[in-house]
């Protein structure tokens, strides 16, 4: 198999992370892309109409996209745990929380980036942010039991997202704002999954 990827990406780490996690590396080849909103790469494109990555590309069937279908297809391939049926519900959501953080988190990086310094919406930046607040407090008052818990499809993505905001907005101390969450933080980074795929 082989996933198109740019190590830039939280949706991308997520499943890179996942890769790791279940034991699969030997499996999938990791394929490279310089792709942006604007100008998708040929790669992304031709694995996924909309030319967003990652893509997935298998032997034995057409190529998958969306990063939560990958994760889940990846875990079915190794027979692992990531998504287990008696909290499937649980993990489920928090697998979204974590990929809404991203997508928030993305959008303000997206808006400053490609319609530059004046042309940029700070209300709209201030806007994907406050969905940010909303989510830290969520996870921080709602779900540390289950962060705590064994490692799960919905912690990789909520560690993802939480990272990408270290790693492209950091002016924003979002730590404060979720102490708990940070704790949890600095102990999952440490895992060997999320050391081997940290950007930059």
């Amino acid at each position: 198999m082989q996933l198109i990827m740019s190590p830039a990406s939280p949706f991308v780490r997520r499943v890179r992370v996942t890769i790791r996690e279940v034991g699969i590396t030997d499996l999938v080849e990791e394929v490279p892309v310089t792709t942006t909103p604007l100008a998708s790469a040929p790669e992304a494109a031709a694995a996924n109409p909309s030319g967003k990555i990652p893509s997935l590309l298998r032997e034995d069937g057409p190529a998958i996209h969306d990063s939560r279908v990958i994760c889940r297809y990846l875990n079915a391939v190794a027979d692992a745990r990531l998504y287990p049926e008696s909290r499937i519900w649980e993990v489920l959501t928090l697998e979204a929380t974590g990929d809404a953080l991203m997508e928030a988190a993305v959008s303000m990086v997206y808006e400053a980036r490609f319609k530059g310094t004046e042309g940029a919406s700070a209300d709209w930046i201030a806007a994907q942010w406050v969905k940010v607040v909303r989510i830290l407090g969520a996870l921080e008052s709602r779900w540390m039991s289950h962060l705590m818990g064994p490692v799960d499809a919905g912690q990789i993505a909520v560690a993802s997202g939480l990272e990408y905001i270290d790693f492209r907005l950091p002016d924003r101390d979002w730590r404060v704002l979720a102490p708990a969450l940070a704790g949890w933080l600095e102990t999952f980074a440490q895992r060997p999954s999320m050391q081997a795929t940290r950007p930059g």
